[in-house]
């Protein structure tokens, strides 16, 4: 059992306060109700958020809530390092993103463009952060988690409001999991609908954690790792889902690669693997209810398509 002291947890008064505090940046991203092999099926396009993927909401609401500071560090395997980098330079902050060394170059290349301060660290997401969380203890620099922070978390959960509020016949609100961040807000900003959980069966942090009784390492080995490759839970997420569960579902690499060319050839939405994870657990019949609405969460992929 660990000795930690227990991590502040955000609630659903959190998640309105980030919905408020974030409006003037962010995007309120729209939804496209369509039907797929006769059955409805909503699309939250989160893809279209600004830097392409829902980590800016997170970002702007934990630099704009908590402490104000003129610098702060933080690790990512890109998107969550692109939503600092630009969160930071809305609010004139100094931003230091310390990213693996397999980061994609679709994610590197809009990361360096923000002006951010760019370290490779590392194989794995865990490595950076290990070296951007001793870099901001040495100089006594705010750290940004990328999940395990609860106004990161709140900010999040800003998407699950905007659902319940633009799709009220939504019985179901379907994520994909990585280190839990916005499974757990979109939980407390879903006005009691079902979430789901969806993860890659290489990436488990969410499965594990759960049957554990407390996060654990897990390893990190799939085609959505660079999005989804927390090898552990964050504590805050799960002390969020511990209290109000959610439904957890597994997909294959087989079934992400799949759902993400469909979706670019039944939407031409052109999704990173880790956004396409929902829609594949959606194809799979593995999404309970009728009125389910798949979060579309980022498009920070290098889509060239022969043609």
């Amino acid at each position: 059992m660990s000795t930690m002291t227990a991590p502040a947890v955000p609630t659903a008064t959190d998640v309105r306060a980030a919905a408020e505090r974030i409006a003037p940046h962010a995007r309120h991203t729209p939804v496209m109700r369509t039907e797929v092999d006769g059955r409805p099926l909503t699309l939250k396009l989160e893809h279209l958020q600004r830097t392409g993927a829902f980590k800016l909401r997170g970002a702007l609401n934990a630099l704009m809530g908590g402490e104000p500071t003129d610098r702060v560090i933080t690790a990512s395997g890109g998107n969550h390092g692109l939503g600092v980098a630009t969160a930071a330079s809305i609010l004139g902050v100094r931003a230091t993103v310390y990213v693996p060394e397999t980061v994609p170059e679709a994610k590197a290349a809009p990361l360096a463009a923000t002006g951010a301060e760019i370290i490779r660290v590392g194989e794995h997401y865990a490595v950076a952060a290990e070296a951007a969380r001793a870099q901001a203890d040495s100089e006594g620099v705010r750290f940004l988690h990328a999940f395990d922070d609860a106004l990161v978390v709140a900010g999040q959960g800003t998407i699950g409001l905007e659902v319940a509020a633009d799709v009220p016949e939504c019985d179901s609100i379907v994520v994909a999991v990585g280190g839990g961040g916005l499974a757990a807000g979109v939980r407390l900003g879903a006005g009691g609908r079902r979430v789901v959980g969806v993860e890659p069966e290489g990436c488990q942090s969410m499965h594990s954690a759960l049957a554990a009784g407390h996060p654990v390492a897990t390893p990190v080995e799939s085609v959505a790792s660079s999005a989804l490759g927390a090898s552990t839970l964050g504590r805050v997420p799960f002390e969020v889902l511990r209290a109000n569960p959610i439904t957890p579902v597994l997909v294959t690499d087989a079934e992400i690669i799949s759902a993400q060319t469909r979706l670019w050839e039944e939407f031409r939405i052109a999704t990173e693997p880790a956004a396409a994870v929902p829609f594949a657990a959606w194809a799979a019949g593995r999404i309970p209810g009728e009125n389910p609405c798949l979060v579309v969460c980022g498009a920070n992929a290098d889509w060239r398509l022969a043609g």
